[in-house]
């Protein structure tokens, strides 16, 4: 079964949040053991990697999870400022980086929403 990606300046957008959610999924693996296994890191990365398989696939209930990963990420990533902003500037940096992108790919999805329906 081919994918539905063809490489193109339409779909190059679809590509780069397919990345960031693969990518970002991957990372909340990694960081998973390393901070004690919270349950919470592993549902953000098993709701990344499933949108990134819903872009790759081009499925219409991928908008879904990136509205719940925009509510998710969020909650997270300002808990994660409030609580330790000050103590690790890496951590601030990339939580900081890690809610922009959100936001980003989340506005942009729901803005392209309709190339996902076809």
């Amino acid at each position: 079964m081919a994918s539905k990606f063809k490489l193109d300046r339409e779909n190059l957008g679809f590509i780069t949040a397919l990345i960031f959610y693969a990518a970002a999924g991957i990372v909340c693996f990694i960081f998973l053991p390393l901070a004690n296994y919270p349950p919470h890191i592993g549902i953000i990365g098993i709701f990344s990697l499933l949108t990134a398989y819903g872009f790759f696939k081009k499925r219409v209930w991928t908008i879904w999870l990136v509205v719940m990963l925009f509510f998710i990420v969020t909650t997270f990533s300002l808990w994660m400022l409030y609580s330790y902003f000050g103590a690790n500037l890496l951590l601030d940096i990339s939580m900081v980086a890690y809610l922009i992108l959100t936001w980003i790919f989340t506005a942009y999805t729901a803005a392209k929403r309709k190339m996902l329906e076809t």
